[in-house]
């Protein structure tokens, strides 16, 4: 109840999943933020957006890139099939060819206008120049 709006931008909506489909250079990493599998199984559940999805409730603009090889799609994907299980309003946006973080600068300018319109359309504002991203299915 704290946000009104969300934008998530190749976030991670399961740790378990994460820790499995991550490239090498990251493998380890969750290790020091949550703790090794599986014995810290249930903290990666609890800290897992996807382990309480009945939290989801106000509208998420997903932005992904297709060859994030650190935060896989599979991870937005997941996170859109439970907003729309949950009639959760959403978009989904997948850049083809990005990865982690966004580079070319095509994808940039059209992330951010995207972001300008999906929180115009939630809020009610007038977004000049730019259209509305109505959050409600998926965008691509």
């Amino acid at each position: 109840d704290v946000f009104s709006a969300g934008i998530s931008r190749y976030g991670v909506g399961d740790a378990r999943a994460l820790a499995e489909d991550t490239h090498d250079f990251e493998a380890r990493y969750l290790d020091g933020l949550i703790g090794p599998l599986p014995e810290a199984e249930p903290l990666y559940v609890e800290r897992s957006p996807l382990g309480r999805p009945d939290l989801f409730r106000v509208p998420l603009l997903i932005l992904q890139g297709s060859e994030d090889r650190v935060v896989p799609p599979s991870q937005a994907e997941a996170i859109r099939d439970a907003l729309a299980a949950h009639g959760v309003p959403h978009a989904y946006v997948l850049y083809e060819g990005e990865g982690h973080g966004f580079r070319r600068s095509e994808t940039v300018i059209d992330s951010l206008e995207r972001e300008l319109g999906f929180l115009g359309a939630v809020f009610g504002f007038e977004t000049p120049g730019i259209p509305p991203l109505t959050p409600e299915g998926d965008e691509g």
